[in-house]
């Protein structure tokens, strides 16, 4: 018969319980889950074989962090490696919660372990009399390590580079959104409102934030005179206009307002400037933040297209691992689903639609348009997430790209290859990084004349010129390459070989 022991992996420690008769114990599952929190039920199934507490803080935040990840630390290896070395000739059986950790246990130790039949009413049972199970250890205690671990472990978790975080886009889209389709509702709100006074002013000033601006400084039409010309006409930016209202205010057919509406109308109005203020401050932000986090996805299709695709996705890393036509029905997925149900044509585009190349491109194209497009966005998403350095070049050259097959498309030039083009644009952007410093310079000069050094050894252990005639050509040629850092010319040393070859004879 087997004897199974439970690994339970608290904030203070690994912990080892023997379990009695755990065969018996399986056959009365529901049983066991009901007596589970009873302390003096449980204790005589139960009891602790072995303790092992973490040392330090660091070090029980690298343990879970590896336990989480289905890695076995080193510390929980030595602490099963011996107590299970005592028990060699009884056959024990390894009770444990995560599989993937249970499957790297028995690689690494080779004792057999299960996560499933009574073992998760075991742990569960443990996880609630921990404290009472190990001596010397008391609720408060443990609720203290297991805060301290939670806080380091979580923000070890969340850590991220703060000038390069695609939350904060992700956050700043979905507001930038929103505050579209408020100041629009709010606009339409104070151009309804104050059309009962000044009715004619809709048509002289059509845009939202200028008439919400014109409409608080105006406020009464009557005190409207030929005095306020000039502030009127920073405010409506054309001295046409300015003047038109001046004239209208005179001849208007709206009706008279008291003080109190026109307070109310005036610190509407006001709100409705600075919310319209504040969408430009986040669209700026939006815009710095993009150039750090995604500088080629926007150098392509823009800052807010960009940003929703992010948003959709989840993340920077997550676009990244999407396949083109992935990225090309982004945003459509409700088309895509219907097209499926109906057995009809599948959507072209989703949120790429917002890209101006959609909407230059004939209507016979843009289906093609977006399937290039989205190829490049796919490409583009893969540079930002994974180059360590940022850079826009290879944004600006997959536009220049998209360009191409657009006037391919209209015209019929042929556009240049895409091995041609990447080319450049990976000579551009290595022109842009910095050059290493003297010092790394030196240390690569050094690893070379080391290789050089191998390599002449392993050619005098071979046999001191018993190798083939091709053997010593390949050998002169790596060494050359090594020399001259990749740039030598192997035919050269080829015919110094066969010069030598001639003396000796």
């Amino acid at each position: 018969m087997s004897q199974l022991y439970v690994l339970y992996e608290h904030a203070a420690g690994y912990a080892l319980f023997s379990v009695k008769e755990f065969e018996e114990v399986a056959m009365f599952l529901p049983q066991v889950e009901s007596s589970v929190t009873d302390l003096a039920k449980f204790n005589s199934i139960v009891k602790l074989a072995g303790f092992a507490p973490f040392k330090t803080a660091i070090s029980a935040l690298e343990n879970i962090n590896a336990i989480s990840e289905g890695i076995v630390p080193q510390d929980l290896m030595v602490f099963l490696d011996d107590f299970f070395s005592k028990l060699k000739k009884k056959k024990c059986q390894l009770g444990i919660g995560d599989s993937k950790l249970g499957a790297a246990i028995t690689e690494a130790i080779g004792v057999q372990c299960s996560h499933f039949g009574v073992v998760p009413e075991i742990l569960r049972g443990v996880r609630f009399h921990f404290h009472k199970l190990i001596k010397g250890f008391t609720d408060k205690s443990a609720g203290i390590a297991q805060l301290g671990l939670g806080h380091s472990y979580s923000r070890a978790k969340v850590k991220f580079n703060v000038h390069r975080s695609d939350n904060m886009i992700i956050q700043s889209i979905a507001l930038l959104d929103q505050l579209d389709k408020d100041v629009n509702t709010f606009s339409m709100r104070i151009r309804e409102w104050y059309s009962y006074h000044f009715p004619e002013l809709v048509k002289i000033v059509p845009d939202n934030y200028i008439f919400a601006k014109a409409a608080k400084f105006i406020k009464d039409r009557k005190t409207l005179t030929q005095d306020k010309l000039e502030e009127l006409e920073e405010i409506v930016m054309d001295s046409a206009k300015a003047q038109a209202i001046i004239d209208a205010a005179k001849m208007s057919m709206g009706m008279d307002i008291s003080i109190v509406d026109l307070m109310n109308i005036e610190l509407f109005a006001e709100r409705v400037v600075k919310l319209s203020e504040y969408r430009k401050k986040l669209s700026t932000y939006l815009h710095n933040k993009m150039e750090c986090v995604a500088p080629n996805l926007q150098s392509l299709i823009g800052d807010q297209v960009g940003a929703r695709l992010i948003s959709h996705a989840g993340s920077l890393t997550n676009l990244a691992k999407y396949p083109a036509s992935t990225v090309q029905i982004l945003g459509a997925e409700k088309a895509l689903f219907r097209a499926l149900k109906t057995r009809s044509n599948t959507p072209k585009y989703g949120l790429l639609y917002h890209s101006s190349f959609i909407g230059r491109a004939g209507l016979k194209n843009k289906g093609r348009i977006s399937r290039f497009l989205a190829n490049k966005c796919s490409i583009a998403s893969r540079i930002d997430c994974f180059l360590e350095q940022p850079t826009a070049v290879f944004g600006e050259t997959l536009k220049q790209q998209v360009e191409e097959r657009l006037k391919f498309y209209e015209s019929g030039e042929v556009p240049r290859k895409n091995i041609e083009v990447m080319k450049e644009a990976i000579e551009m952007a290595s022109s842009e990084t910095p050059k290493p410093q003297p010092g790394e310079a030196s240390s690569q000069k050094k690893k070379n004349k080391k290789k050089k050094r191998k390599l002449e050894e392993s050619e005098a252990a071979n046999g001191n010129g018993a190798t083939t005639q091709s053997d010593e050509n390949g050998a002169g040629e790596v060494a050359e390459a090594a020399e001259n850092g990749g740039d030598g010319e192997p035919k050269k040393k080829k015919k110094k070989k066969k010069n030598k070859n001639k003396d000796n004879e």
